[in-house]
């Protein structure tokens, strides 16, 4: 009989739960190097309205104040690259789809405003955690319940990507995603803090090298050359948090003297002609444009349920929509976060992008 190991039953049942890389390490405070990056990044304001990124930030950076006496942290990661028969209505997704609703966008007065391709499936957040809880019990049935335990999805203070790079899942990128070596950037990620003391998964290594794809691809310079992420002009938190409000009066505004900005305008140059750009909800610019995305294999669990009918809407269509019918549509997604009012904001500067 082959003995095998606590993390390697741990690991094996991971994948079996459907998700597609799983990886281990302590529960140490993140690298000197990372602590520094994210406290620079929070003093120059790149957070803008993300308030909750400036609270807890002693148990983000430190895994164990978020566990009476944590020990290890499982980190796994689900691939949602989408398959290309996704794009014809089937069970999968494709690269395809981005221009394919590019030109589509142009025909006739029906626009199609893009949504980011996470987003095209259900909400992530309960799926994975399912999962989590489930490989949490088999981690307590190993260890006769002698172990706590705490789920992670986005919804604790938890530097997740710092983590997962030290669970031996990847590096993180210019475009500041985790990009695993095998998956590429396309990956969602969840946690489990446990006060069980497990075998830690040694780092990969890996980088961008010269490649700066991802810069080039950003269309409103949110990647910045010095390493950072200015959130504030990064279009998937446009689409989420909003701009200023008198950013979104000049763009009505410069539409309406049919392209021409207006005078003291306090909108960045960047902002024109849209700072959405055709992106109802979050942007895929720097993912697509990374070499690691191309070459990575499509969503292998057909369990994750992708909506084709979600990966571009009418804006028109959009702005005709009652509460009752954004929350039939969305009740599963996480565009329902957004909610209805914030979606129909960015379908107003969708439509606005074709008023010339």
């Amino acid at each position: 009989m082959i003995f095998m190991s606590l993390e390697q039953q741990i690991k094996d049942k991971a994948l079996a739960l459907g998700f597609d890389a799983a990886g281990i390490t302590d529960a140490a405070p993140i690298s000197p190097e990372h602590v520094a990056h994210l406290e620079a990044w929070l003093r120059s304001g790149y957070a803008g309205r993300m308030d909750y990124m400036h609270r807890h930030l002693e148990k983000r950076i430190d895994p164990a104040r978020l566990l009476d006496g944590a020990r290890s942290v499982i980190v796994v990661a689900l691939n949602y690259k989408p398959r290309e028969s996704m794009a014809d209505g089937g069970s999968g997704h494709c690269e395809r789809s981005a221009a394919i609703r590019m030109a589509d966008s142009s025909r006739g007065d029906s626009p199609l405003g893009r949504v980011a391709q996470y987003a095209q499936y259900e909400d992530y957040h309960p799926f994975i955690k399912s999962r989590l809880r489930a490989l949490a019990d088999v981690l307590r049935l190993r260890t006769d319940g002698a172990h706590r335990f705490r789920l992670c999805v986005d919804s604790a203070p938890l530097a997740e990507k710092a983590l997962a790079v030290r669970a031996g899942l990847g590096f993180i990128g210019r475009n500041h995603l985790l990009i695993h070596p095998r998956l590429g950037p396309q990956i969602l990620l969840g946690e489990i803090v446990t006060t069980a003391a497990l075998r830690p998964d040694e780092p990969v290594g890996g980088s961008c090298g010269q490649c700066n794809r991802c810069l080039q691809a950003c269309p409103t310079g949110a990647l910045r050359p010095d390493g950072f992420l200015d959130a504030r002009r990064c279009t998937s938190y446009l689409t989420q948090y909003g701009a200023p409000e008198e950013w979104n009066d000049g763009i009505m505004e410069y539409w309406s003297n049919g392209g021409t900005p207006p005078h003291h305008s306090t909108v960045p140059p960047f902002q024109y002609p849209n700072p959405l750009r055709g992106w109802l909800f979050g942007c895929d610019e720097c993912l697509l444009a990374c070499p690691y995305q191309r070459n990575a294999p499509p969503c292998a669990n057909s369990r994750f349920r992708w909506y084709h009918e979600r990966a571009a809407l009418n804006p028109r269509a959009v702005l005709a929509w009652t509460p009752e019918e954004f929350e039939a549509r969305f009740h599963d997604s996480p565009l329902r976060r957004l909610g209805l009012e914030n979606l129909q904001h960015n379908a107003r500067l969708c439509r606005a992008d074709r008023v010339p």
